[in-house]
């Protein structure tokens, strides 16, 4: 804990940031690319500006929440001042994929292909945050028996309620003004990548199951998921080679092979394009052996 706005937990066998809870007041924490090898979420209370995040850029304003998972790349670039609240933690204090059932914030708050990384925070949600932030600040300044269970049941509290509140805004609602067509297409597109991104990489082939052309499949996936079609896929794929590496013992060429990859090598380099470490490296930081499973 270096000041009163600032409290960190170090893993004290690694000694790698295990969970830290930090105010900010200008952008210079996040205004240069990052790839952690931890969970982040920024509340960006005061301030407005541009997120670039995976291969896609969004505008956001004041009581934004952003939810980036590890090594998702990201950086703010702010209009003027801002200011927030950033939660960090690491999957060895609270493993996201192993308590998916608890919280269901996998593919919600974090690894969602289809929708922007944040969630817009209204007055009712902002005090039931704040209450539980306060709560963190509290249990932190004043540690006592089983603390870290404590600290967990409120990460797990503040991950419901951000999840709640992303998926009562149904961000997909904006599909409703578009023509009949395109939220048709773009469901069925949804459905299309997560039956066969393990065997099928190409635009061409989900162009050719929606019967529409490559171009004018592009133009919809740009203006509705503000992404290339290529680098959605590429972004599903990454997401199930990161579970497999954290979650198994799976060899690399195993998970390669399963994911449609008959050259290791291949997909080796595929991966760290993407994830910026290697398979090997992911797994070493965050990953199954790094867990002592």
């Amino acid at each position: 804990m270096n000041d009163q706005s600032t409290f960190t937990l170090v893993d004290p066998q690694k000694g790698n940031l295990a969970f830290k809870l930090f105010t900010f007041g200008d952008s210079s924490y996040f205004d240069h690319l990052q790839r952690n090898n931890y969970y982040s979420l920024i509340w960006v209370t005061n301030g407005s500006g541009k997120v670039k995040a995976d291969f896609s850029e969004y505008v956001f304003k004041e009581n934004t929440l952003f939810a980036f998972a590890i090594y998702q790349p990201f950086m703010f670039l702010a209009d003027g001042k801002i200011e927030g609240i950033a939660l960090q933690f690491h999957p060895d204090f609270f493993c996201i994929h192993k308590h998916q059932q608890e919280v269901a914030c996998n593919g919600v708050l974090f690894n969602n292909i289809y929708n922007p990384p944040y969630v817009l925070v209204d007055e009712v949600a902002a005090a039931i945050l704040n209450n539980i932030l306060e709560q963190v600040k509290a249990e932190m300044q004043n540690p006592a028996l089983a603390q870290y269970e404590l600290l967990v049941s409120y990460l797990k509290i503040f991950l419901i309620n951000a999840s709640r509140l992303k998926t009562n805004q149904q961000p997909d609602a904006k599909l409703a003004v578009a023509d009949t067509e395109e939220p048709f297409i773009l469901q069925k597109l949804k459905d299309y990548i997560e039956q066969h991104y393990k065997t099928k990489h190409a635009v061409s082939n989900y162009a050719d199951m929606l019967n529409i052309s490559p171009k004018a499949l592009a133009k919809i996936t740009k203006t509705h998921f503000n992404k290339t079609l290529t680098n959605m896929i590429a972004e599903r794929i990454i997401i199930e080679a990161k579970r497999e590496l954290y979650l198994t013992n799976k060899t690399v060429k195993e998970i390669a092979y399963e994911l449609g990859y008959n050259d290791e090598s291949y997909f080796s380099r595929f991966f760290k394009t993407n994830a910026e470490v290697s398979p090997q490296l992911y797994r070493e930081t965050v990953g199954y052996n790094r867990m002592g499973m």
